[in-house]
């Protein structure tokens, strides 16, 4: 399908209320066409987002939701061949792509792309890439993968040089089964990571690293890699680069480092040293050793692309973060409660580790859900453990939506509470099947001090604001 509906075309969007999908929507909406959708699964901050921007999203998936006969429909990634929307657009014959297929006619075009993967730390990592070049005055277009807290949105059309996406490794509709990076045209590409992930998608590691290959080899020889030295699979794979390969992180005296970090004030400071040499210290907002990384990262590929390292101080000192993300949610009775959107082991233990940092000398409770495919399998039945054992108490809520996995596949969240609890030696960790549950427990037993980190990459349930709502209601 070459053809775009002109200005004023109308465009459907099936499983609208994904953060991509959604921001997407976004875009549509801003370059004049007019967007609907429909999800069944609808919650904050996609919801109220697309409620703002006037965009109408239809309940449920239905035939009559394309009666109108839209002049092109986006397939999520999560949508299946036999959806009833899906089976309509099939039958009657309306044009069809996928998200990333939409972003690179719509976005990329013929604009310079910076594409940041990994597994990890990609939302981040992108939104800190844009506020930089943005700062910068370098006037960048960029898709955010969440909703960044110094942007009105997760998307910006800009001028016509730069594009700043994140790069996701999973799939890209039931028609489109490679990754999405694969459509992003990337220039320049930060590997923040690589670790096993997506066990739906992807068999095992070598699975997974054969699709990142097929990324690398896509950046022409006058494009530029940066990767973190951290992860064996990341190094690995990068002699298939065609490009000049740069890296951060520890290990590699050639690369990048941060060196001398240390949290002052509730912020990371740190050293940018290239090949040993020292760029002054570097404040960030962001809080732990992974953000750090990240921020180097972004330091590290600005300055390859020629932004003074004063601008680059004032522009990490300056930025907030991406709603999601250790967001503050909200503080009642000297009780913080946080949201983050880790649902990995190691972003787990990362952003224990960061949050614990962050609020030295207060108990930190870890309320954890496992939702995404991978982390509703048993692959990570040891790491889960060792992950949240970092926190003083610790609430597992039941599996999301178990009858999806197999149930000789599934974690055991009993055994990961058990676990928890013979690593610590004692009874810090309880599992709460029910979420609705869970709220009343954390508010019952919560103290003044306590910082509650929820964990989950979706959206439990409102269990952050139920938290917040139970605890006020104790206070009056």
């Amino acid at each position: 399908m070459n053809d775009l509906p002109g200005r004023g075309g109308h465009i459907h969007l099936i499983a609208i209320c994904g953060v991509g999908m959604a921001s997407l929507a976004g875009l549509l909406h801003s370059h004049g066409y007019r967007v609907t959708g429909s999800d069944q699964n609808v919650y904050p901050p996609m919801s109220t987002f697309l409620e703002r921007l006037g965009i109408p999203v239809l309940s449920g998936f239905r035939e009559e939701h394309l009666k109108e006969r839209p002049q092109l429909v986006v397939i999520g990634n999560a949508v299946s061949r036999n959806n009833p929307e899906v089976e309509a657009v099939l039958r009657v014959g309306i044009p069809y792509i996928s998200f990333p297929q939409a972003l690179g006619r719509f976005l990329i075009g013929s604009k310079r792309s910076i594409v940041i993967a990994g597994t990890h730390g990609k939302t981040t990592t992108t939104a800190l890439m844009a506020w930089v070049l943005n700062q910068a005055g370098w006037e960048p277009s960029f898709f955010i993968g969440g909703m960044p807290v110094d942007f009105d949105s997760g998307f910006h059309r800009g001028g016509e040089k730069w594009v700043v996406l994140e790069g996701d490794e999973y799939d890209s509709a039931f028609f489109d089964k490679g990754p999405k990076f694969l459509h992003y045209k990337p220039e320049k590409v930060i590997l923040t990571s690589l670790e096993f992930d997506h066990a739906d998608i992807y068999r095992d590691l070598e699975h997974l690293k054969g699709a990142f290959q097929r990324l690398m080899e896509m950046i022409p020889p006058t494009g530029t890699l940066l990767v973190c030295n951290e992860y064996e699979a990341a190094r690995e794979i990068a002699v298939f680069a065609r490009c000049p390969v740069m890296f951060y992180g520890g290990g590699d005296p050639s690369g990048w480092e941060a060196r001398n970090l240390r949290v002052q004030s509730g912020q990371s400071v740190f050293e940018p040293c290239f090949k040993g040499r020292s760029e002054g210290m570097v404040r960030t907002q962001l809080l732990g050793r992974h953000n750090v990384s990240n921020a180097l990262a972004v330091y590290a590929m600005s300055r390859e692309l020629g932004i003074e390292a004063e601008i680059l101080k004032d522009s990490l000192a300056t930025f907030s973060g991406v709603k999601r993300r250790q967001e503050v949610k909200g503080e009642v009775r000297g009780i913080t409660v946080i949201d983050d959107f880790a649902h990995h082991p190691t972003a787990v233990r990362e952003t224990i580790e960061a949050v614990r940092a962050g609020y030295p000398g207060r108990r930190l409770w870890a309320v954890f859900e496992p939702r995404s495919n991978t982390s509703r399998r048993r692959i990570f039945a040891h790491e889960f453990p060792q992950a949240l054992s970092g926190a003083d108490r610790v609430v597992l809520a039941g599996l999301y939506q178990p009858e999806k996995i197999p149930e000789r596949d599934r974690l055991s969240v009993e055994e990961v509470v058990r676990e928890i609890n013979r690593l610590s030696g004692d009874s810090r960790a309880v599992f709460i099947e029910k979420t609705q549950e869970i709220p009343v427990y954390v508010a019952a037993e919560a103290d003044t001090g306590d910082v509650i980190l929820v964990m989950s990459n979706g959206g439990f349930d409102g269990v952050q604001e139920r938290i917040l709502r139970l605890l006020e209601e104790k206070r009056a």
